[in-house]
C-alpha cells in the first residue's frame, strides 16, 4: 500500500486537513501529540520539509529538534535522529519495542551525525513503542 504525502507546499493544511487525509489512523496521531505536549517542553511547528515529503509537524525547543510527523493518506511516519547514546539506550529497551520499530532500527545504519530513522505508525503497539523510542531520545519532563 502506498501512503502518499501532502507534497503541495502551494497549500498549507490545517489541523482539519491534516485529521481528514490520516483518516482511520486520527486517534493515533491525536494520542501522540497530546503526549508530547504534556511531557515535553517542544513547540510544534507545521513547516514543508521537501517536495519529496512535504508538510510535516516538527518539534522543536532552542534549535534542537526532537522529531518530524509526516502525515501520510490513511497513515503518518514519524522522522526521529538518534544519536549514539541514545541507540545504545533504545538497544537496552529491545524487549519493549514492537517488532516494526525494532526492524527499523536494526536496518538504519548509524552515522556520524546519527540514525535516521523513518517510523509508520500503524497501530497502537507502533505508538506504544514510538513513545518508548521518544524517551529514549530525550527523556521526558516531570508530570504531577
Amino acid at each position: 500500500m502506498k501512503y502518499d504525502r501532502m507534497l503541495n507546499k502551494q497549500e498549507t493544511p490545517s489541523d482539519s486537513d491534516i485529521h481528514n487525509y490520516i483518516g482511520s489512523r486520527v486517534e493515533l496521531w491525536d494520542h501522540i501529540h497530546t503526549y508530547l505536549k504534556t511531557h515535553y517542553d517542544f513547540k510544534p511547528e507545521l513547516v514543508f520539509f521537501t517536495k519529496k515529503y512535504g508538510w510535516t509537524i516538527r518539534y522543536r525547543r532552542s534549535g534542537k529538534t526532537l522529531c518530524y510527523f509526516f502525515p501520510e493518506e490513511e497513515a503518518f511516519s514519524i522522522l526521529i535522529v538518534l544519536g549514539k547514546k541514545e541507540a545504545e539506550n533504545l538497544e537496552m529497551m529491545r524487549l519493549e519495542i514492537n517488532d516494526n520499530i525494532m526492524t527499523v532500527f536494526d536496518t538504519t545504519e548509524q552515522l556520524h551525525d546519527g540514525r535516521w530513522m523513518w517510523v509508520r505508525i500503524l497501530d497502537k503497539s507502533d505508538l506504544d513503542s514510538l513513545i518508548l523510542l521518544l524517551n529514549a531520545k530525550k527523556k521526558p519532563k516531570k508530570t504531577i
